[in-house]
C-alpha cells in the first residue's frame, strides 16, 4: 500500500542546521525546545479534508469519528468484511489523509479479507489539533479502541499496520500492548536514524526532538512480525528496515520490494507474503 506524499527526510535540515547554530540541545530540552514548532512543521505534512471529500462515503464504508485521550476529536475510515480473517489498523505515513488512501483501503479488505480501520492522526483530514509524537501514538491508541469495540473483540486482537512514518507508531503500540500480529512497510529504526542517513553531518540525535525510536522498543514485541521494504528507497534506506527486522523477536518475515522506492506499490509477493502471514496468525 504506497503511502501517497512522503516527504523526504531531507527536509529537517532547515530546523537541525538552527539547532547547530543556536546549540540549543533540542533533545535534551524536549518539548520547551524553541525549535519544536519548525522540526513538527517540517516532519508532518497534514492534508485537511476538501470540500468534495467532505461529501458523504461510499456504501461500502464507514465513517467513524472518536476522541483522543485528550478529549481531541479524530476521524478515520473503517471498511467491514463479512468472514474477516483479520481485523486491522492502519497507520499512514507523514503525508495527506486517509481520504488519498481509500483504494489501499478496499484492496485490503477485498484481496487480503481483512476488515480496517485506516484513521487521520491529530491535524489530518477531519481530525483535530496539530500532530507531534505524544499526539500521535496517543490518537493511534483511541483509534485501536474504537475498532475494538466495533467488532466487539480485546484491543490485542488486532494486527497492526504501519507504513513509514506510521511503522514507528504501529511498533509503540505493539511493544507496549501488544498485537495479534505486526505488518510493517518502508519504516525505520527512528527519526534521528532516517535524519541522519539523509544528513550524515548534522547531529541528529542531539537536535531531534520527534524521536519514534522503534529500534529500541521492537525487542518488547514478542508476536509475528512481517515487514517489507524497498531496496532502492531513497527516503528511508533498506538498511535501516533491515536493522529493525534483526532487532526484533521471532517469529518473524522479512519481504524485499526488489527495485522498489519509498513509495513503490507491494509487489505480488509481498501480498502473497501476507495472505500467509495473515492466515497463520494465532
Amino acid at each position: 500500500m504506497p503511502d501517497g506524499n512522503q516527504k523526504r527526510v531531507s527536509m529537517l535540515v532547515f530546523p537541525l542546521v538552527l539547532g547547530v547554530l543556536s546549540q540549543c540541545g533540542c533533545a535534551v530540552m524536549g518539548r520547551f525546545s524553541p525549535l519544536r514548532p519548525i522540526e513538527r512543521s517540517l516532519i508532518y505534512f497534514p492534508t485537511k479534508t476538501s470540500e468534495q471529500q467532505n461529501t458523504e462515503l461510499a456504501s461500502d464504508l464507514e465513517d467513524a469519528f472518536f476522541r483522543a485521550a485528550d478529549g481531541t476529536q479524530l476521524n478515520g475510515i473503517f471498511i467491514d468484511h463479512p468472514k474477516p480473517i483479520a481485523v486491522a489498523l492502519f497507520m499512514h505515513g507523514n503525508a495527506g489523509n486517509v481520504s488519498h488512501r481509500v483504494d489501499s483501503l478496499r484492496l485490503l479488505s477485498a484481496r487480503h479479507g481483512v476488515a480496517a480501520l485506516f484513521f487521520d492522526y491529530r491535524g489530518y483530514g477531519k481530525s483535530e489539533g496539530k500532530p507531534d509524537e505524544e499526539g500521535i501514538l496517543e490518537d493511534a491508541r483511541a483509534a485501536r479502541a474504537w475498532l475494538a469495540n466495533r467488532m466487539g473483540i480485546a484491543e490485542s486482537e488486532i494486527v497492526l499496520m504501519g507504513r513509514s512514518l506510521g511503522g514507528g507508531v504501529a511498533v509503540d503500540l505493539a511493544a507496549k500492548d501488544g498485537a495479534r500480529g505486526l505488518v510493517l512497510a518502508s519504516t525505520f529504526t527512528s527519526l534521528p536514524a532516517a535524519g541522519k542517513a539523509q544528513l550524515p553531518w548534522v547531529p541528529t540525535a542531539l537536535l531531534t526532538t520527534q524521536r519514534l525510536d522503534s529500534l529500541r522498543k521492537i525487542a518488547d514485541y514478542t508476536g509475528p512480525l512481517l515487514p517489507s521494504h524497498g531496496d532502492a528507497d531513497a527516503v528511508i534506506p533498506y538498511e535501516l528496515g533491515k536493522k529493525l527486522f534483526a532487532a526484533a523477536n521471532v517469529p518473524k518475515q522479512f519481504v524485499t520490494i526488489k527495485g522498489g522506492g519509498h513509495n513503490a506499490p507491494q509487489s505480488e509477493e509481498y501480498r502473497c507474503a501476507l495472505d500467509r502471514f495473515l492466515a497463520g496468525l494465532p
